[in-house]
């Protein structure tokens, strides 16, 4: 559970920082943070969603 709460804590930090390097239009920054966001997105919601549904929180 907490590894799925801390990469959604990343997802969001990447997520901001995709924002904040689109307004400075640094495109190389915009695909890292994008790249970023989608895997620790995704990481962070099937752990959450494993977690809650199946018995993926034995601790």
């Amino acid at each position: 559970m907490v590894l799925g709460i801390i990469t959604l804590l990343v997802a969001i930090f990447s997520l901001l920082g995709l924002i904040s390097q689109l307004k400075v239009k640094n495109f190389f920054g915009v695909g890292f943070a994008a790249i970023s966001f989608a895997v620790f997105g995704w990481f962070s919601v099937r752990t959450l969603i494993s977690v809650i549904i199946g018995s993926g929180g034995t601790v």
